[in-house]
């Protein structure tokens, strides 16, 4: 109905009749819908303890402390939250017994029974809460880094616990960020204080790539930098000074350059990293740099609302990356102040993550070096190998981590009382996630939604998190291959004619016995709350036309590229129906003129929520008992993949003889891993991947006759 300016016929009329009537169904579901409290109360009386639910009725009457919510309104898209994994983090936890190292990890991290830290923070070599001063080459004047190296604490501490993190939650982010360069690049020769010379610029951007890329063969990938931690501040052990233009020029002249050149344009620029005080800084970085994704904030100094300032004046991303809780501090005190500016604040402001400082300490808060921060409060006290205690900033990101998923995207909240400060998500699997924390005394509000509402009474100085409209969780959180089934006809996704080419059509069709390969789809998630959706018969993917971001587009198979028009939003619409969005367009998957027929063309559409833009998915086919799949989308003679069933490496081989390099590739087209082999025929060479976090994989043999590739999914 929506692609025709025609006067409406009998049958439209009562087609519309039809859907008036289930628009009053879905008002009186919702007026119905159950909303689940979660309460941390700064008494401590409640600790993210779950309350006996409520639920939404007619909206009438009127009160002083509304709070109304409108997921019609959306702002920007969530990254994740969580703390500084410093190295004394690591170092603390290390030494704990395995039993409880593997319970506080999953407090943390775990994504279902923890609190879902989605987004580890790290140092680049030492920060103040490391136990003494290191960087990864102290040979001075090694400009070309051939003594770099990872070796000391980091490998010994941190970089075992976060592989031990990345098996609980294997799409954790991972945010580096250094205190200072090595000592023989600065202008004091010190580790505190001082300038990077810029004889060493190029050094220093070598010193990153080298950084990145032994992160990686550690099977670590690092989402994104800052290139100095609180570049204006000079007193910290270690600390080092970086005005905007020495920060500006060091990442335009070298760090953008160099990162790309060795295939790490993927890995995000973030500057800045320090105080709400000074938005010129980053206002003058973000605007004169084309390599910086955004610029990241702590709030020691100045207005929360200085993120929004360099987000309206620049229309790049900005991050909320430390805060600290003082051991001198209260409770109650601490973590009304943290959920005002930090939590809620910080991400009305237009923040993409939230991240409180460090993770974990011993009960004498170190360990940390000689000038390092002697008042940081851990989220965790590791109390001996046996014990540990949760603190402040443990609940303040549990608040929202536990129910605010990665891919979120905020949505409209406002309060008509200046007690009470809101911020509300849409999940992913399309359900809301309200954040309220209550300045004043016990204050019963009114939660508005649409024509519904409920009232709830909200404890003094404490926070909720009210959660509703959670749908059954998208299907791809199991593997296997689902045919896609259009509510309105009961027919399939289907490629046209069993096309084999980029750019085949996607049509409808009936779908018998689960279906030929043209109509069974992979859901592979990018990590960020998105998915690709892959056809099994070519291993292409969904995508819209030409890149175009049009009503009517039509939806076609396509050879892999790392954009948005291959990635989908899949929301519940509740009885077993999704709404799949497409990213780049904000357009739903769409049955043209909403047809019935065999042969119909699929085109993506603004959501109406009429039948031919719901979808069923129907599992026809498990791939639960393999961890591995490899796809024939780049496939070619010269090159073979099998998986080794006794340890899931990939043993590849090829009709070659002689050296060779594998590389195997990320879908940002990041190098990941790298091995040189001797290829000798009857001979396979195996390169381990079991310890990449799963997802979609290029593996790549450059050998004296050129390159070839094959996929491969890893689940």
């Amino acid at each position: 109905m929506h692609k025709t300016t025609q006067k409406p016929t009998n049958r439209v009329k009562a087609l519309m009749t039809q859907i008036i009537v289930l628009m009053l169904l879905c008002i009186t579901k919702t007026n119905a819908q159950t909303v689940t409290p979660y309460i941390t109360s700064g008494d401590q009386s409640r600790l993210l303890q779950q309350q006996g639910t409520v639920s939404f009725g007619t909206n009438s009457g009127t009160n002083p402390s509304t709070v109304t919510v409108n997921a019609g309104t959306t702002y920007q898209t969530m990254d994740g939250f969580g703390y500084t994994l410093t190295e004394g983090s690591a170092e603390v936890i290390s030494g704990m017994a395995a039993t409880q190292q593997n319970q506080l990890l999953n407090d943390l991290y775990n994504p279902t029974t923890g609190l879902n830290a989605s987004v580890i923070r790290i140092s680049i070599a030492a920060s103040d809460l490391s136990s003494y001063s290191y960087s990864y080459n102290e040979t001075s004047g090694d400009t070309n880094m051939n003594n770099f190296s990872l070796n000391g604490p980091d490998l010994t501490y941190l970089i075992p616990i976060i592989k031990k993190i990345q098996q609980i939650n294997p799409n954790i982010k991972i945010l580096a960020t250094p205190w200072s360069a090595p000592r023989w690049m600065k202008t004091n020769g010190s580790w505190v204080g001082g300038s990077l010379q810029t004889q060493y610029y190029a050094a220093y951007a070598r010193y990153f790539v080298k950084y990145i890329q032994a992160m990686q063969a550690q099977g670590i990938p690092i989402w994104a930098i800052t290139p100095q931690n609180e570049p204006e501040n000079p007193n910290n052990e270690p600390s080092m000074l970086m005005n905007s233009t020495e920060q500006k020029n060091f990442i335009n002249q070298q760090l953008g350059p160099q990162l790309a050149a060795a295939g790490f344009g993927g890995v995000k620029i973030i500057a800045f990293d320090h105080n709400c005080d000074n938005t010129a800084y980053p206002i003058d970085v973000l605007n004169n740099s084309s390599y910086v994704d955004g610029a990241a904030f702590h709030l020691y100094l100045g207005n929360i609302s200085a993120m929004s300032t360099v987000k309206n004046q620049t229309n790049k991303n900005v991050y909320f990356t430390e805060q600290y809780t003082g051991s001198g501090g209260s409770f109650s005190g601490d973590f009304g102040w943290h959920m005002q500016n930090v939590v809620i604040g910080s991400t009305n402001n237009w923040s993409k993550t939230v991240l409180e400082w460090n993770a974990a300490n011993n009960s004498s808060l170190g360990p940390r070096t000689p000038g390092g921060c002697n008042t940081c409060l851990g989220a965790i006290t590791v109390n001996n190998s046996t014990s540990y205690t949760k603190n402040v900033a443990y609940y303040i990101i549990g608040q929202i981590s536990k129910y605010v998923k990665p891919g979120a995207v905020r949505i409209g909240s406002s309060s008509t009382s200046g007690s009470i400060f809101s911020v509300g998500f849409k999940n992913p699997d399309g359900s809301i996630a309200l954040v309220i924390y209550n300045s004043g005394g016990q204050n019963t509000i009114k939660v508005v939604s649409g024509s519904s509402a409920f009232n709830y009474t909200v404890p003094g100085s404490s926070a909720v998190t009210f959660t509703w409209g959670a749908g059954t969780p998208p299907p791809t959180g199991f593997p296997g291959y689902y045919n896609i089934i259009s509510r309105n006809s009961n027919k399939g996704l289907d490629v046209a004619d069993n096309s084999t080419v980029s750019g085949g059509r996607i049509q409808q069709y009936d779908v018998t016995g689960g279906g030929g390969s043209n109509q069974r789809w992979k859901f592979v998630s990018d990590g960020a709350g998105n998915y690709y959706i892959i056809v099994k018969s070519t291993g292409m993917y969904l995508a819209v036309e030409n890149n175009g971001t049009a009503n009517g587009l039509k939806v076609q198979q396509r050879t892999f590229s790392n954009s948005n028009e291959f990635k989908w939003t899949v929301a519940s619409l509740g009885g077993g129906y999704y709404k799949i969005t497409n990213v780049n367009t904000g357009k739903s998957l769409d049955v043209e003129n909403v047809s019935t027929a065999n042969g119909a063309n699929i085109q993506v559409w603004d959501y109406t929520g009429g039948l031919n833009q719901q979808w069923q998915f129907v599992q026809v086919e498990s791939t639960a008992k393999k961890a591995l799949t490899i796809t024939e989308a780049e496939s070619t003679n010269d090159m073979a993949i099998f998986i080794n069933s006794s340890n899931d490496y990939l043993k590849i081989d090829t009709n070659h003889e002689g050296n060779a390099d594998i590389t195997v590739y990320n879908i940002a087209g990041q190098s990941i891993l790298k091995k040189n082999v001797n290829f000798v025929k009857g001979n396979q060479s195996e390169i381990e991947i079991s310890r990449l976090p799963k997802g979609v994989y290029i593996v790549r043999v450059t050998d004296n006759t050129g390159s070839y590739s094959k996929k491969v999914l890893k689940q």
